[in-house]
């Protein structure tokens, strides 16, 4: 009896366990349902006061543009009236006068006429002289309604036409954005973005991403990338610190930009790639990512190595080149397995390199195959997987053959793929970098 109870109570524990996991899922996916919830109701709101704000500024624009349109065509009708009623104010001011000289006339006529006989001839004698002064036949010219300006307005109906066309077509609303951002990978002091369209019929002449730190002290977004590609590697971030990434996109033809993407959240754990201060023969920047050959030294040419093994194999060491000195086949960029041998140059053991020639060597030794030469602007990509972790020959454990690592070095638009034999199995490594002659100037990430 007592191992069915056993039983009973183990099938209980098991019940309740099953429940609680039960319940605590069905938890999570309530509280999923409220973000979701939040989202829809948060991004509904933010909609409308979007398009409240935007009618209303392009209602008093328009208000505007056509209060200023009015002001101005009644100030061409004002210009026209004026300029065309003076000369009928003249030509009227000028007839009234001709009126009352004529009114007089005929009160002294009419009073020379009824003058007395012994005054009569002075009178008349001096009315005629006064009329043939009027010049009596001489009328001033009064211009033809046909050359008087009749002022009119002229006023298009299709404008209305066209603004009704143009605003029903004007703004839209969607339920997802066109573009989602895809992927974020950590890189050391880095965040790889990758996004991708969702919306099949948009056509997309470019993206914009956009990023700032969490929280409310976080700040405002600030453009990462604009352009065509679909992946972006953000630089300068700091490790452990929770950034937000979006994206937008821009049609084609277009000015103005797609709704954002929902905001997605990336961190770093792995610390930045940082080159070793104190080095001889170099300056570097704050973040200590950027640095500078100096001087020149034909006898001597050091080798800035990083602060620390930071480069792990599967991920892209990457040295971008943005200030070029003179070439020497002993420069080098390249991925080494300790700082401390020969400081002279990389072209050593244990290490594998590209000359700014192009010219690869692998633990010392030149390969037949050879990159690009290195210039303003180059990119250099070192890419590695483990091939072998541990030795596979069980007569000799310490055959350092089977220790290898394969190793992708890219420039321009040409790679070379080879296997390195390393005497230790390892997954992070230094890298550095030597110049012979000043001028280079490499940031690397």
């Amino acid at each position: 009896m007592s191992v069915e109870v056993d039983v009973l109570l183990q099938e209980a524990k098991e019940s309740i366990e099953a429940a609680q996991n039960y319940r605590s899922e069905l938890q999570q996916r309530l509280n999923g349902l409220n973000q979701a919830r939040k989202q829809v109701r948060g991004s509904s709101g933010q909609a409308r006061e979007a398009l409240r704000r935007h009618f209303a500024e392009l209602q008093a624009a328009a208000t505007r543009l056509l209060t200023e349109r009015l002001t101005t065509l009644l100030a061409e009708v004002d210009t026209i009236e004026a300029d065309s009623i003076k000369p009928l104010d003249d030509c009227q001011s000028l007839i009234e006068h001709g009126v009352g000289q004529a009114d007089e006339l005929l009160r002294e006529g009419e009073a020379a006429l009824r003058c007395g006989l012994g005054e009569k001839e002075d009178k008349l004698g001096s009315f005629t002289k006064k009329a043939m002064h009027i010049q009596l036949d001489s009328l001033p010219e009064v211009p033809a309604l046909v050359d008087v300006p009749s002022v009119s307005a002229q006023l298009d109906d299709s404008l209305l036409g066209l603004l009704r066309d143009r605003v029903s077509r004007h703004g839209s609303v969607s339920s997802h954005p066109p573009v989602q951002i895809e992927e974020l990978q950590e890189r050391p002091g880095s965040i790889f973005v990758r996004w991708c369209k969702v919306d099949e019929d948009f056509a997309a002449a470019d993206y914009r991403l956009q990023y700032r730190r969490s929280g409310s002290g976080g700040g405002q977004y600030e453009d990462a990338y604009i352009g065509r590609d679909c992946e972006f590697l953000v630089l300068h971030l700091d490790p452990h610190i929770d950034y937000l990434f979006r994206v937008c996109a821009r049609g084609e033809g277009r000015t103005e930009w797609s709704p954002w993407s929902i905001p997605q959240t990336g961190y770093t754990t792995l610390a930045p790639h940082e080159w070793r201060s104190g080095t001889e023969g170099y300056i570097l920047s704050s973040r200590r990512n950027i640095a500078l050959r100096n001087d020149s030294s034909q006898s001597h040419c050091p080798v800035l190595y990083s602060n620390a093994p930071t480069y792990f194999c599967g991920q892209t060491l990457t040295f971008k080149i943005s200030a070029a000195g003179q070439m020497d086949r002993r420069d080098g960029l390249g991925v080494c397995i300790g700082s401390d041998r020969g400081g002279e140059s990389l072209q050593r053991d244990q290490a594998v390199c590209i000359s700014t020639n192009g010219a690869v060597y692998v633990n010392g030794k030149e390969m037949t195959n050879q990159l690009p030469a290195v210039t303003v602007g180059s990119a250099v990509t070192f890419d590695m997987e483990v091939v072998n972790l541990f030795p596979v020959n069980n007569n000799n454990l310490s055959d350092s053959s089977n220790f290898k690592l394969r190793v992708t070095i890219g420039s321009g638009n040409r790679e070379v793929v080879f296997d390195w034999l390393v005497d230790q199995a390892v997954d992070c490594l230094f890298f550095g970098c030597c110049f012979v002659h000043s001028g280079w100037k490499v940031l690397v990430f």
